[in-house]
């Protein structure tokens, strides 16, 4: 069973120094404590800067003696992250977590792997194999993605889903709509409302 209080008293300290630390944790749906949304702002001098990424975070029953689930929703091209299903390879998510860390610390070690990342032990080998042989390419690829997926566009991304949702329709469908119709709120709202 996921220790609520704790849970309820790290989402308080990790959100009061947000503009600070570039990190924020919300509940996911506004209800279950064990599904939450984080956010942590790309790191300056990287190819990441001004992008806000976007993490689904799960907590097992046995939290906080197992580690969070994390993944990133926000696609970034990360020689440690999956440029397919933002699965994530971190240490401290795996055999490394102790229960002395906090989802904070946890969001601002993927924070800290945008901009240190560790080719040498990949998620995704492709993108390892571009940082390793041709980091001008990688580093402009991530840059056009950042730009692409993680600035103010996808930011209202999810201001559009929440309206949405808020209308009643669910959100997998809302999701799978917009990204259909590239964003567009009014051609999605059409769609949800024909289907």
């Amino acid at each position: 069973m996921v220790d609520v209080s704790r849970v309820q008293k790290e989402l308080t300290e990790c959100n009061r120094d947000r503009e600070v630390s570039g990190v924020s944790i919300a509940l996911h749906d506004g209800a279950n404590i064990s599904h939450l949304t984080g956010t942590i702002a790309g790191p300056a001098d990287s190819p990441y800067e001004g992008g806000t990424f976007v993490i689904d975070i799960r907590l097992p029953g046995g939290y906080p003696f197992e580690p969070p689930k994390m993944q990133f929703v926000t696609k970034v091209w990360h020689p440690n992250i999956s440029s397919q299903n933002g699965a994530i390879c971190l240490d401290i998510l795996k055999d490394q977590w102790s229960p002395a860390l906090t989802l904070k610390t946890a969001l601002l070690s993927l924070q800290a792997l945008l901009s240190s990342p560790a080719p040498d032990d990949p998620q995704d080998a492709v993108v390892a194999q571009q940082y390793l042989r041709d980091y001008p390419t990688f580093a402009a690829t991530a840059h056009y993605w950042t730009e692409a997926f993680a600035k103010s566009a996808s930011t209202g991304m999810e201001e559009k889903v929440q309206k949405l949702v808020e209308m009643g329709f669910p959100e997998d469908l809302v999701r799978s709509t917009l990204k259909s119709v590239d964003g567009d709120e009014n051609m999605a709202l059409e769609k949800l409302c024909s289907g």
